[in-house]
């Protein structure tokens, strides 16, 4: 499956416009590119990459943004089934009460945004198209994510992520963890909510949803989202 998005185009001053292209790493070249991506963007924090990028995901999807075929950023995202996911590791017992409250989960994982140019712009596409194929073609209604505590501020300022857990020691990659939850339905509100604002030159709160999509963007990527999805 491919999928192949303008995400953001700036024109500057006679220069060509950059275009961010946000792809599904369905090839061998796509899956090294965001392979390399990951390990070296852990491994200058000083988290055990090999074993991010060695974590078996039985049903997921990694996706890709490129800037004239230079990799940006990356992200996978998980579905829980019977092998459950990769938080289960280190919190079994809260992701167990979330299935028992009936949430339909998916997990993110593997996100890695390198620094250089449009950081922000890469990081709101990369989600907003997350967040479209877990909702809108897996039908999943909540996203959990492990974030070292340092971190934590930014995915509840900038996100809306609640905190469920205290951290915990996660073995996988040599850090504390701290498990984050995001009701996907919360995260579409805001986004229509911020291009409400935005409309009507109403101040915006700063947020990651401000660099999302538009409104008939979304609706061409989920409708290509399905198109190339195999039934």
């Amino acid at each position: 499956m491919l999928v192949d998005e303008p995400a953001a185009a700036s024109q500057a001053s006679g220069q060509a416009a950059r275009v961010l292209t946000i792809r599904a790493a369905d090839s061998e070249g796509h899956r090294s590119s965001a392979r390399v991506l990951v390990d070296r963007l852990y491994a200058d924090r000083g988290y055990e990459s090999s074993a991010i990028a060695a974590a078996p995901l039985e049903r997921g999807i990694t996706l890709v943004g490129t800037d004239h075929d230079v990799a940006r950023g990356t992200i996978t995202i998980a579905f829980d089934d019977s092998h459950h996911l990769l938080a289960d590791e280190c919190f079994p017992d809260v992701l167990a009460d979330l299935r028992h409250e009936g949430a339909v989960l998916c997990e993110f994982v593997k996100l890695a945004i390198d620094g250089v140019g449009r950081s922000r712009r890469v990081l709101a596409s990369l989600f907003h198209t997350a967040f479209m194929y877990a909702r809108e073609i897996k039908g999943c209604d909540r996203v959990v994510v492990e974030v070292n505590p340092r971190h934590v501020s930014f995915y509840k300022r900038m996100l809306g992520f609640s905190a469920l857990t205290r951290e915990r020691p996660n073995l996988r990659v040599n850090a504390p963890a701290v498990l984050l939850s995001l009701d996907l339905s919360y995260a579409e509100r805001q986004i229509r909510n911020v291009q409400r604002a935005a409309r009507e030159a109403v101040r915006i709160e700063r947020s990651l949803y401000r660099d999302c999509f538009s409104h008939d963007e979304a609706a061409v990527i989920v409708r290509r989202l399905r198109d190339r999805t195999p039934s």
